[in-house]
């Protein structure tokens, strides 16, 4: 490796460091903000909290005429299907450990590439169906719907997330041929105050104390945390980039275990690890060469 690619996966490192840490932070602060304040009204706030991060950003690409857009009703669409996606992320949070909502994350790429399959021709070849046989045993350990068994409604909640992110995954595919990724945040903070604007003055309750700052750490590190992760993907290939994300599992059940004393058994270790192993198997297959 030349030393302008240590540099770079340094670099991706770094920025990577950033995302984990944030995501780690959204999960319990998510979790502290929806103690006593709905989903929605978190929800709301944080798209508020995200367009005045997103300024500078907006600013330094030329203002609001540049986010200008051909493509509204795609971004309509990927943001109501997000919004319901992190709407039931955010819930899931509160019913099951944390560790288990990020694991069951994990299992977007398997929707995705089953998405992809479906819905865009691509092609499910042997490497891909094993790593989606995988995540879904894992998803099935960490379930584990037999009778009697640890089960709630939170891991059908976190599930159905994952599926959700997946088809959010599927269009930001296709917007980002003509759209750039400070447009997609942009209108995803504009759009999401919009949708969610109802829901939240329905169940709005003042947040009074910690809950500010819960929400605000929601809010934050929602939108910092996805730059992060762009910036990280400028310098280095998704291959590199996305395995590191894996971290965030142990860390989240770290957090989990320290602040709630919630236990990670062997079992859903297993679970998450043939999951994670899925992810690896799906990233490192070699790209297929045009004909």
């Amino acid at each position: 490796m030349t030393g302008e690619a240590k540099a770079s996966t340094a670099l991706a490192a770094g920025w990577m460091a950033g995302w984990l840490l944030m995501m780690t932070a959204i999960a319990v602060a998510g979790r502290e903000a929806t103690r006593e304040l709905s989903v929605f009204q978190v929800m709301l706030l944080r798209s508020l909290i995200g367009l005045v991060v997103l300024a500078p950003l907006v600013h330094g690409a030329g203002g609001l005429r540049a986010m200008a857009t051909t493509r509204l009703r795609a971004h309509g669409l990927r943001n109501l299907v997000h919004y319901a996606a992190q709407a039931g992320w955010l819930a899931a949070l509160a019913l099951i450990p944390l560790a288990h909502v990020v694991a069951l994350e994990f299992t977007m790429p398997i929707w995705t590439a089953l998405l992809a399959y479906a819905f865009l021709g691509e092609r499910l070849d042997a490497r891909k169906a094993a790593a989606i046989a995988l995540g879904v045993a894992g998803v099935v350990l960490i379930v584990r719907p037999a009778p009697g068994a640890d089960f709630s409604v939170g891991h059908l909640i976190a599930l159905v997330a994952a599926v959700g992110f997946a088809v959010s995954v599927t269009m930001v595919k296709s917007l980002t041929r003509t759209d750039t990724a400070t447009q997609l945040m942009f209108w995803m903070s504009v759009l999401q105050t919009f949708i969610g604007a109802v829901p939240a003055v329905v169940h709005w309750q003042t947040p009074v104390g910690m809950q500010w700052w819960w929400i605000a750490v929601v809010g934050v590190c929602g939108t910092c945390s996805h730059y992060c992760m762009a910036r990280a993907m400028e310098h280095a290939e998704a291959t590199v980039v996305v395995p590191m994300d894996f971290l965030r599992l142990p860390l989240t059940a770290l957090a989990g275990w320290a602040l709630y004393a919630e236990r990670f058994d062997l079992v859903t270790l297993a679970g998450a690890a043939l999951i994670l192993g899925g992810n690896a198997l799906n990233l490192g297959r070699k790209p297929r060469t045009s004909t």
